[in-house]
């Protein structure tokens, strides 16, 4: 009996969990879009850079200090410990802040402290004015706003440079971007979400490889 028994179990136990990934590949395999391409018509001019740039064949969670730097230096910390210290290690993953100018010295002392406690080459700074920060912030058309050019939420940008989020979140509706400030936003929202983008384009990377062969 015991002999038939492990056998069964060594043939259908990779059987069941390959169809259980599977059926989540299927189910889990995209992150919705919500605002497409918003970047790519769009110039800064204060930095005369096309934002497109800014984004191009990366996956970016992109975040809004504007002026208040010291004000969202804790709420950085979360998402650098929840979410940044997880995927920074992927090539194609970075974080891009977008500070006014007269926040550089404030953002020196943040990277500096952030560089006690981790890695912080994926991290980029784009210094914007006022207008260019606002400009971008209103491409992505959100239900969101800024206070002092600064927003609590960050956003996760894939590599075309469109804004994607949840259409059914539990909790919002439509989420388009994701709340610093709570842990359990950062656990139970944004670290998936950031795994399914990486696993869609692991998995377009691998059906690519395949189809040349």
């Amino acid at each position: 009996m015991k002999k038939p028994l492990v056998l069964g179990i060594l043939f259908i136990l990779p059987l069941v969990i390959y169809l259980f990934f599977a059926s989540g590949v299927n189910r889990f395999g995209r992150l919705p879009v919500l605002t497409e391409s918003f970047a790519s018509e769009l110039s800064l001019e204060y930095t005369q850079i096309e934002a497109k740039e800014i984004f191009h064949d990366k996956i970016t969670v992109l975040s809004f200090l504007g002026q208040e730097v010291e004000l969202m230096k804790g709420y950085l910390f979360n998402f650098n410990q929840k979410i940044y210290k997880r995927f920074y290690e992927f090539n194609d993953f970075q974080t891009v802040l977008i500070a006014y100018l007269n926040q550089k010295s404030e953002i020196d002392k943040l990277l500096i402290d952030l560089g006690q406690i981790t890695d912080t080459t994926r991290y980029k700074v784009i210094y914007l004015d006022e207008t260019d920060s606002t400009k971008l912030f209103e491409a992505l058309e959100t239900k969101d706003s800024l206070t002092s050019g600064s927003s609590p939420r960050v956003y996760i940008i894939d590599k075309n440079g469109s804004l994607r989020g949840r259409t059914k979140d539990e909790d919002e509706g439509l989420l388009y971007g994701y709340d610093i400030r709570s842990v359990a936003v950062l656990n139970n929202k944004m670290e998936d979400d950031v795994k399914v983008l990486l696993a869609e384009y692991r998995l377009a990377l691998k059906k690519n490889y395949a189809d040349r062969k």
